[in-house]
């Protein structure tokens, strides 16, 4: 197992960002080419999360909530509240903008929010694809419940189970609920696999041993690597990785693309209204970054 160093960002109000993925000692894990943990952050009423519209092409962003809620819109019209245990997963293919806001209910009444925001890169043949939006509530994906564990597959196949989500190339991501005494083995039937701890602590033994790692730790399995993970207490986990890409990726603000040349194109059309308009957001939006 090999442990990956987050950058924790305050973004204001107490609300903590940890950025897992990219990282100079690992820039993906299969398919996963962004991992931003956040929260948990209480936010008192009147207050919320508002990210402007702003776009994307290249990848796939992927929304998965413990608590809390976030309003999605999009250039395609697609309008959907988050809820925990949810999964919105939007392909931009070859472009799309998007914004993530506190709904209005929410936002009076105050809340907690925490969750976790990843991209996916696209196989090069799928990154100027049609833009699409797909959501699943909680109740729609697949679930097991064994040794003490509830996993729940958000994305891809493993360990038996298929979520329904549509995706483009190998991948897993699962999200597994321990209850004291709850053990759960993560088996190499995938090329590239990762853990990242939510809550509580865990003993995590393969053949190095038995080593022990609490809630914010990232960890990279080598090649091959089965490990077993024990849980003591209540504790969550969340599992992914899969197929690397078909080669490497040039990444530029909320751009991804395996050429370079198509990333200046995504930055004039942003400047230029290219991407549209967001029905029911469209009166401001993210700027372009400019050099500094």
């Amino acid at each position: 197992m090999i442990p990956i160093k987050g950058k924790t960002h305050d973004l204001g109000d107490g609300f903590m960002v940890a950025r897992m993925l990219p990282q100079a000692a690992r820039r993906s894990i299969g398919p996963f080419l962004f991992f931003d943990y956040f929260g948990p952050v209480d936010f008192p009423p009147g207050k919320g999360v508002d990210v402007r519209p702003h776009p994307h092409i290249g990848l796939a962003t992927v929304t998965y909530l413990f608590e809390g809620a976030q309003m999605h819109r999009d250039t395609l019209g697609s309008v959907q509240e988050i809820k925990p245990g949810d999964v919105n997963w939007m392909t931009a293919g070859r472009g799309i903008a998007h914004s993530e806001r506190t709904g209005e209910e929410l936002r009076a009444r105050g809340h907690r929010l925490h969750g976790i925001q990843t991209w996916v890169g696209l196989p090069q043949k799928d990154e100027e694809s049609d833009p699409h939006f797909q959501h699943f509530a909680a109740a729609e994906l697949p679930e097991q419940d064994e040794k003490g564990v509830r996993l729940r597959m958000i994305t891809g196949e493993a360990f038996g189970l298929a979520s329904p989500v549509k995706v483009f190339s190998p991948i897993f991501y699962a999200d597994a609920r321990f209850e004291a005494g709850g053990s759960f083995t993560i088996t190499a039937e995938h090329e590239e696999r990762a853990l990242f701890i939510v809550d509580g602590e865990f003993q995590i033994g393969g053949d190095q041993g038995v080593e022990t790692h609490g809630a914010g730790a990232m960890l990279f399995l080598e090649k091959g690597e089965v490990v077993t993970l024990f849980a003591d207490g209540p504790a969550r986990v969340m599992l992914l990785g899969g197929a690397p890409l078909d080669g490497p990726r040039h990444i530029w603000w909320n751009f991804v693309s395996s050429s370079k040349n198509r990333i200046e194109v995504a930055k004039s059309d942003w400047r230029s209204g290219l991407f549209g308009k967001i029905p029911g957001d469209d009166q401001e939006f993210i700027p372009l970054p400019e050099p500094r």
